[in-house]
Formats: C-alpha cells, sequence, structure tokens
C-alpha cells in the first residue's frame, strides 16, 4: 500500500506515537494516507481508539517481524 507521508515511530512507547501521528497527519489534506510504523504492542489499541476518535479510517494494520504498520487515511 502506499503512503504519502511515513512516521517512524519505532522505539517510542505510548503515547509518543499517536502524538507523532497527529502531528503528521495535520499536515495531509483529506484523503491522504499516512503510514506509522511502531513497536510498541499498546499502539494496536491506541491507533483503533484515535481513529474512532477522529473519524479518520485505519485502512489496514500489519505486524512483522515485531513492526507494527498502520495505515490511516486523513477524514
Amino acid at each position: 500500500m502506499n503512503a504519502d507521508i511515513v512516521v517512524d515511530a519505532k522505539g517510542l512507547s505510548c503515547p509518543m506515537p499517536i502524538v507523532k501521528a497527529k502531528k503528521a497527519i495535520d499536515n495531509l489534506q483529506s484523503g491522504q494516507v499516512m503510514m506509522v510504523e511502531t513497536m510498541d504492542k499498546g499502539s494496536v489499541n491506541d491507533f483503533q481508539g484515535w481513529v474512532r476518535q477522529t473519524n479518520h479510517e485505519l485502512m489496514s494494520m500489519e505486524q512483522e517481524n515485531g513492526v507494527y504498520r498502520f495505515f490511516v487515511k486523513k477524514a
């Protein structure tokens, strides 16, 4: 999946991946896609809750070798 911006939040723990994601997505236009990479297991629940609160769309989530990737489309 292609992303308009990639946010590297690997090595950060809650709430920093969400903080970095919010700052990055604020720079996107509606409909653009952001990919966030993190190693924090808690990010799975954090991102699901965050997109519900913000009306962004969690298009997909992947996990590979301890890295979680979230693809979020800006509302």
